[in-house]
């Protein structure tokens, strides 16, 4: 999602730097991105960034436990070349339970792994992360599809509302800080997003919950 820093405390990437390779999927581990025979993909789509000179290649699997969304962005941020891969693993009811991010801005290659508790406890290589607790869902800034946990956990109503704090994750810093947010659903298929930032946008979605469209962020361009 696109939101902006609120001051709250952070947690730095380099506490997890150290975390070894064979426990986390990512570039370089033959675990990354392995597909096991109880997962089915419900869907994969190809977004545009307007934020930054870039695309995103998203896969949303239905799991034996229950939702993973795994993604590849590459882009240019900065002046320089980016790119990075994410899996997030969720229950059946769309609550966050385990977050693994790869990234890369240039030369430099950070690693960030969080797993939830069921009663809201976050940790990172061990460490609770106090102030990420009651935190339902994590936020990817660099991607739209974290939008799709709060809106199929929350399933509105038309014109119901409903206020959030998610475990927002910046990039390329991959710090990761709580942050309070508002979902309105406006029609069968737009929301409205707000943070406590001031920031807002209108979110299209098709009925899986994917983003469609993201007003001064993302489009998509290819689906199947």
């Amino acid at each position: 999602m696109l939101s902006h820093q609120t001051g709250l405390n952070l947690w730095l990437v380099s506490s997890v730097i150290d975390l070894c390779p064979a426990r986390l999927r990512w570039p370089g581990n033959e675990n990354f991105g392995a597909h096991r025979m109880s997962e089915n993909l419900e869907r994969a789509v190809v977004w545009r960034s307007h934020l930054f000179d870039g695309t995103e290649h998203c896969g949303l699997w239905r799991t034996a436990q229950g939702w993973e969304l795994r993604g590849a962005v590459v882009g240019v941020q900065k002046d320089q070349p980016m790119l990075a891969y994410y899996e997030v693993y969720c229950d059946s009811d769309w609550l966050t339970r385990r977050v693994q991010i790869y990234g890369t801005i240039g030369k430099e290659a950070k690693i960030l792994a969080l797993t939830v508790e069921d009663r809201g406890v976050w940790r990172c290589s061990g460490q609770d992360l106090s102030d990420l607790n009651g935190c339902d869902d994590v936020d990817l800034a660099v991607t739209p599809a974290t939008n799709t946990l709060p809106i199929k956990r929350l399933n509105l109503q038309i014109g119901q509302s409903a206020a959030v704090v998610a475990a927002w994750i910046r990039f390329p810093e991959l710090i990761v800080q709580p942050l309070s947010q508002r979902y309105t659903r406006i029609d069968g298929n737009t929301y409205r997003y707000e943070s406590d930032t001031g920031f807002s946008a209108e979110i299209g979605v098709d009925d899986l919950g994917l983003v469609t469209t993201y007003s001064g962020g993302w489009e998509r361009i290819a689906a199947l």
